[in-house]
């Protein structure tokens, strides 16, 4: 059987927007708390802006290129553009409609309000003309164009207003101002009721002077509007005498590249749409009619202004583990035992805690670690320029390729360079994800190795909303390879072999399609099989035809997938003993972990690779094995078996590429997974599930050998 058949794929574009809208029923179940789905609305937003900088992107210009079809699914770019623009503009449509019909009644039903600038009076009428004359008209430059007034370049993403304007006699000519970056989007106006929330848009405030900022011309028509650009680096590394310069001048290149997207008010007047449509050369379908604030990420800035905690998810602080808080003692508990750390459930200030001791304990003398998205006020790095100035060996790997980080990184590998740390950028043509941290430290006994390995980022911040697992280890046979992973980033060591670490791009893929074999061996022999996979996206067609033959041997397979997912689920002899499902909640589901029954033998895994081309090819990633029986266990009831369990934030996938969401049974107590684990973590009284999956995977197949 031909498991390469393009039916058996999805297209990955259209699963992502897929997921996308999943993040979007989010904003409009009732469930959850209102100020929580404005702030999913918001994301949705976010979420589609990078998609068409990165994805649409990159696929029109291979349909410019006149390429054929690019994936397992046998589409065409243009097929998927075609596609792609018939989702996206029902997606958008869904997203006004959420927000005029469900958000904002909501919103002012609990006394929040975006106001039209035009309808202000009384105190917020004079607050924006005082604003309009002091703060916003002095750092406007209004254009109108003609001959000796070109179209001006409009930045990425860059949001503006279009004027038809009427001069005294002729024609109506366009006139563009840019909405100046440096002030808020959304002002908030002067409280005159207690327990109320006003709101002004920048763009509302503009458009109301609009008349006096084209003085002489009569207005009319206009329409705020914003372009998305190619966001993609184009980085020939082969030929770059000097990355970080290299790509620091691609960032600004990155706001000037070729646009893919225009997004203007719906009620814009159609010739002034026709203008900016051929002004930016986009295709009709090209063109994202807004019926209401053109950039709805922006309103996230109700979410974080309004004090309204009854309005939000109830407050929960990430628990503290009880470690030692002084170097001697915290690094002998690693020699008794690996621990193994939940976040945003258990606080990121362990790994801080790890860094920090590390920077100050006068028995470390090495320090090696991996930056891949570090945020803009890193305890790690700091704690790192601590030890390099503290006379450590530091050696820090810094990812500059980190799509929509590099800014960040390239300031952080600069402070890093001149506090004396040595920093590399890793190796040529591959991204580092890796999330690693090596420290050599010379105990009573000799000189020893501690790491920490991790599935999520070195981000304090993102640490409390996302989900992700590390593992503090002294064991030999973990920290040597660790040892080897920094060697072949630092020195391109040609190592492939690793004791206890799968390293891609060396042994991943390889490691990975052997573990998935095992299974089928084990379901043809009738011993216990089975296969419980939690990652963000699963795309790689080699892996998913992996998983079809052991589908097709009777092997139970689990996937818990947040985001793009290729593989056709209960597909009739292909497919049919694999389920998927999609967890979308308060917590961005990151981590990624793997469980294999292993004839009885189970084995835990978890890593910073999710099952993508990328991630097995095309970057350095690691996964790791969790070997002490109890975090074994930890993992599987704590994380996979309640992620299969959840009836309340969960969605399965069908056979068709749509997406149900489950329900409980009649009568069935349910709850998310993720209030599960802040109950747990809390202390509070939880009754964990039985281990269905593993019970049924450990016991044998009733299939016959073929």
């Amino acid at each position: 059987m031909d498991l390469s058949n393009p039916a058996y794929y999805i297209n990955r574009e259209l699963s992502w927007l897929d997921f996308n809208g999943r993040v979007l029923e989010e904003a409009r179940d009732p469930a959850n708390p209102l100020l929580e789905r404005v702030k999913f609305l918001a994301i949705v937003a976010n979420n589609l802006d990078e998609f068409f900088e990165v994805r649409v992107a990159g696929l029109q210009q291979l349909h410019a290129d006149g390429s054929p079809a690019t994936g397992p699914d046998g589409l065409t770019p243009a097929q998927q553009l075609r596609q792609i623009a018939e989702k996206t503009h029902g997606l958008v449509r869904a997203q006004y409609r959420c927000w005029n019909k469900e958000l904002l009644p909501a919103l002012a039903a609990e006394r929040i309000h975006l106001c039209e600038a035009r309808k202000l009076r009384g105190e917020h009428l004079a607050f924006i003309k005082k604003y309009w004359r002091e703060e916003l008209e002095p750092v406007l430059t209004p254009i109108v164009i003609d001959p000796a007034h070109p179209f001006p370049r409009v930045l990425n993403k860059a949001l503006c207003i279009a004027a038809l304007l009427q001069p005294g006699r002729g024609q109506p000519v366009l006139g563009v101002v840019t909405v100046p970056r440096v002030l808020p989007r959304i002002l908030s106006l002067p409280v005159l009721k207690e327990g109320c929330w006003h709101f002004v848009s920048l763009v509302g405030i503009i458009n109301f002077h609009l008349g006096q900022l084209f003085n002489g011309y009569q207005v009319l028509g206009s329409a705020p509007f914003r372009v998305t650009r190619n966001s993609e680096l184009y980085v020939n590394e082969e030929e770059a005498d000097n990355l970080l310069e290299e790509i620091a001048q691609q960032l600004e290149n990155r706001r000037k590249g070729d646009t893919v997207r225009l997004e203007i008010e719906a009620t814009a007047p159609d010739q002034v749409v026709e203008l900016l449509r051929e002004e930016f050369e986009l295709d009709p379908q090209d063109v994202y009619l807004a019926e209401g604030p053109v950039n709805l990420h922006r309103v996230i800035t109700i979410h974080s202004e309004v004090k309204r905690t009854d309005l939000k998810y109830p407050p929960f602080s990430p628990v503290e583990r009880h470690l030692p808080k002084n170097p001697e003692a915290f690094f002998k508990t690693l020699r008794q035992g690996d621990v193994l750390l939940h976040h945003p459930y258990e606080s990121f200030s362990t790994v801080i805690d790890f860094i920090d001791m590390a920077a100050a304990d006068p028995k470390v003398l090495a320090i090696k670690q991996t930056l891949y998205r570090t945020g803009d006020d890193s305890q790690v790095v700091q704690a790192l320029i601590r030890a390099a100035e503290g006379n450590k060996e530091v050696t820090v790997l810094v990812e500059l390729k980190a799509r929509f980080d590099e800014a960040f990184n390239i300031s952080w590998a600069k402070q890093l360079e001149e506090s004396g740390v040595h920093v590399v950028y890793g190796l040529m043509g591959l991204k580092t994800h890796c999330k690693l941290s090596l420290l050599v430290r010379r105990d009573r006994d000799c000189l020893r190795r501690y790491a920490h390995l991790g599935t999520g980022n070195y981000n304090q911040s993102t640490a409390r909303f996302y989900t992700d697992l590390g593992l503090l280890t002294a064991r030999e046979d973990i920290t040597s390879d660790v040892a080897q992973v920094f060697n072949l980033l630092t020195a391109r060591s040609r190592a492939r072999e690793f004791q206890k670490l799968l390293v891609a791009p060396s042994t991943l893929m390889d490691g990975l399609l052997r573990l998935i074999e095992r299974e089928r061996q084990h379901a043809l022999a009738g011993r216990p099989a089975g296969i419980i996979a939690k990652m963000n996206g699963l795309m790689d067609p080699e892996v998913i035809r992996a998983l079809y033959r052991a589908s097709q041997a009777g092997v139970s397979i689990d996937l818990i997938v947040r985001g793009i997912c290729c593989l056709r689920p209960g597909l009739p002899g292909i497919s049919e003993t694999i389920r998927v499902i999609s967890i979308i909640g308060r917590y961005l589901e990151h981590s990624r972990a793997y469980f294999f029954a292993n004839g009885g033998e189970s084995e835990v895994w978890a890593g910073s690779a999710d099952w993508m081309n990328r991630n097995l090819r095309g970057r350095v990633e690691v996964i790791f094995p969790v070997e002490d029986p109890k975090l074994k266990e930890r993992v599987y009831r704590e994380l996979l078996e309640l992620c299969l369990r959840d009836r309340i934030k969960a969605r399965a996938l069908r056979a068709d590429g749509s997406y149900e969401r489950l329900q409980p049974a009649p009568g069935q107590a349910a709850a998310s997974m993720q209030d599960v684990l802040m109950d747990l973590a809390l202390g509070k009284k939880v009754v964990l599930p039985p281990l269905t999956a593993l019970s049924k995977a450990n016991k044998p197949s009733t299939r016959k050998k073929t």
